[in-house]
């Protein structure tokens, strides 16, 4: 087994910048066409494109909304840390249990389209046998994926398929205006209020802005990432002119290909768990329908198995929020002892998608989908509207554009406009939808106990915030020591490293098992130009000295814990410490990392990119790569000292 370093915090913001907004914005507009599509032009007909014109303005504004809040107040939760500053905690909960439905309709019906998709290669796994094993099969998938965690490796892949999917969308789109280009198709079936009909029209608008979850999701990122406000207009600017270029011409094209006659579309219909395959499917001449279905097939089945991990990452996020911010049970926000990720929660949400894909209605799942997504985009664009006033001489390092001033405040109108129809909105689900208005409102009332029992029983206030600290979730690992091996540099750090070793082996001692021996050990690092046994410099020598007397002094400070020195020779000094490790047959290293290296790959030297995807140097990751043992860093950022810790083989 290879060791790696689990960073307690999970954190992504260090690796990753505005291009994970991006990449997972864009990854969900791209992703949502591929299942919103049947149910949209099932209900829309004719009017599907306007369905998405609406959809894609609602999506924009919404992202104003949430690209302003937190950059007010960047920290995880969306919608819900929003309602948090803008009114209390309950409506913060109300918003957060909101979204935790919507993430898990969008992984059911992911998980319950991937099948459909892959249909084009075999007609048989859209059965329904073999849909539900292949949808378990995803759902495992991506719950393993988010247990593991998501590096930023990760959210490179998620940018490059996203590309790589509306790259394809739009050779889509323009093979469909060369040969199925038809705009009689689109208008002439239109006869508004009968097909379609004012009530399935406004459903339809709703499912159109199943892609809105991205913007969720990319929220939880916040206090991570810390774009400028350059950098925030061109993620606004690429991600608006990339979501109407997909949603309306996708679906224009969609139209014209497979029209509405009668009152019903094939992507509504024969089509509506994998729409796309439908549009392919009506291209002519049939090699081309042929390649671009095959196409369509595994991009699409790639593209919503990375969409469900992207939303299960935001779950897992947000239900971690709530569960720091005590408006959920701790235990379901637990982290992972090594992987520090919220894998009760994870395993939760997991199953709970599953039991929604179980009755495989899609019907069901995005009429469930529009009551918890405008509900809690009603209750963020209200929040932002609230902090213009509550907070007015506030640092935002974003403003929405176009603010009315009132008072010692000012109405930004997009917000007011997003907030205006996201009430019409579930307003109309509430109406229209009698499964939505029972299933969701069932869901919510359920949240609310569970939120008013919870909090009574920890004598809490509805309405108050309370924290617990973020260790308070993480496992405690019962780890046992016999022996240590601690390198000593003769630097700063040797203190801190000798002392946390002897805290390590002082509870040993004190539990009973006996002392624990550390092992300090200076390496001596001899040049290629030297023979090994070669003669070292007398004043090398006596720093080695000194150094390992002072370790020694420190170590055995702690009690029932013995110190023993010595010095090593090696050609460099991660392989002298592994050897020794090797050699010694101790139990574990402590180590003390140093700083990363900017070098190689990075912008100081006049590189391209910005610095190498590492969170320590070179001598440590050969340490930790090569150990026969596990690895106990201790790696002081600004401030303070912090211990992570590395499984070995």
């Amino acid at each position: 087994m290879r060791p790696v370093l689990y960073p307690l915090e999970g954190r992504l913001g260090s690796w990753v910048g505005v291009p994970a907004i991006f990449a997972i914005v864009i990854s969900a507009v791209g992703a949502s066409i591929y299942v919103s599509l049947g149910v949209v032009a099932r209900d829309a007909l004719a009017l599907t494109p306007l369905a998405y014109v609406a959809a894609g303005l609602f999506f924009v504004v919404t992202m104003l909304t949430y690209i302003e809040g937190n950059s007010l107040h960047p920290e995880r939760g969306g919608a819900s840390t929003l309602a948090r500053y803008a009114f209390d905690e309950f409506w913060s909960f109300v918003a957060g249990w909101a979204i935790v439905l919507d993430y898990l309709i969008v992984m059911a019906l992911c998980a319950l389209s991937v099948p459909h998709y892959l249909g084009a290669f075999w007609g048989h796994t859209g059965d329904a046998g073999i849909e539900l094993v292949l949808a378990a099969l995803v759902l495992v998938w991506v719950a393993a994926l988010n247990v593991r965690g998501l590096r930023a490796q990760g959210l490179g892949l998620v940018l490059r398929l996203g590309a790589a999917n509306v790259l394809l969308l739009i050779v889509l789109v323009v093979a469909g205006v060369a040969v199925a280009w038809d705009w009689g198709a689109v208008t002439d079936p239109v006869d508004l209020g009968s097909q379609p009909e004012w009530g399935e029209l406004g459903f339809a608008l709703i499912v159109a802005g199943l892609a809105l979850t991205g913007i969720e999701a990319a929220s939880g990122l916040a206090g991570e990432i810390r774009p400028n406000r350059r950098e925030l207009k061109r993620v606004i600017g690429a991600t608006a002119v990339t979501a109407f270029t997909v949603l309306v011409g996708v679906s224009l094209i969609a139209l014209m290909a497979a029209p509405a006659t009668g009152g019903s579309t094939p992507l509504g219909g024969r089509f509506i768990e994998a729409p796309l395959l439908g549009v392919a499917h009506a291209y002519d001449p049939g090699w081309l329908g042929d390649l671009l279905r095959y196409a369509i097939g595994a991009c699409g089945a790639l593209v919503l198995v990375q969409w469900a991990s992207m939303n299960m990452m935001g779950v897992s996020r947000l239900a971690y929020s709530l569960a720091t911010n005590r408006q959920i049970p701790s235990a379901v926000g637990q982290l992972h002892r090594q992987r520090s990720t919220p894998w009760v929660a994870i395993v939760i949400c997991g199953a709970l998608a599953y039991v929604l894909v179980l009755p495989a209605d899609v019907d069901l799942l995005a009429g469930l989908f529009a009551f918890g997504a405008t509900l809690a985009f009603a209750i963020a664009h209200a929040s932002v509207i609230a902090m213009r006033f509550q907070e007015a001489f506030a640092r935002r390092p974003y403003r929405m554009p176009l603010s009315v001033a009132v008072g010692r405040g000012s109405i930004p109108l997009p917000a007011a406009l997003g907030l205006l129809m996201a009430v019409a909105a579930w307003l109309s689900v509430l109406i229209l939808h009698e499964e939505a208005r029972y299933v969701g409102g069932s869901w919510l009332a359920g949240g609310l106990l569970l939120y008013l029992v919870y909090r009574r029983g920890q004598g809490k206030s509805l309405r108050k915030r309370f924290t617990i600290p973020a260790a308070a979730l993480q496992e405690t690992v019962d780890v046992r020591y016999g022996s240590l091996l601690v390198p000593i540099f003769g630097g700063p750090l040797d203190d801190d490293i000798v002392a946390t070793a002897g805290k390590l082996a002082a509870g040993e001692a004190a539990e009973g098992e006996g002392g624990t021996v550390i092992e300090a050990i200076y390496v001596l690092e001899i040049p290629m130009s030297l023979p090994l046994d070669a003669r070292v410099p007398d004043e090398r020598i006596a720093e080695a000295k000194r150094a390992l007397r002072r370790a020694k002094e420190v170590g055995e400070q702690h009690e029932g814990v013995e110190v023993a020195p010595a010095t090593a020779r090696a050609r460099a000094l991660g392989a002298g410490i592994v050897e020794e490790a090797r050699r010694r047959g101790v139990e574990a290293i402590v180590l003390a990392a140093e700083e990363p290296t900017r070098m190689r790959g990075g912008a100081v030297l006049g590189g391209r990119g910005g610095p190498r995807d590492r969170y320590v140097g070179q001598m440590t990751r050969y340490v930790v790569e090569k150990a026969p043992c596990r690895v106990i860093l201790t790696a002081p950022p600004a401030g303070g000292v912090r211990a992570n810790e590395a499984a070995g083989p």
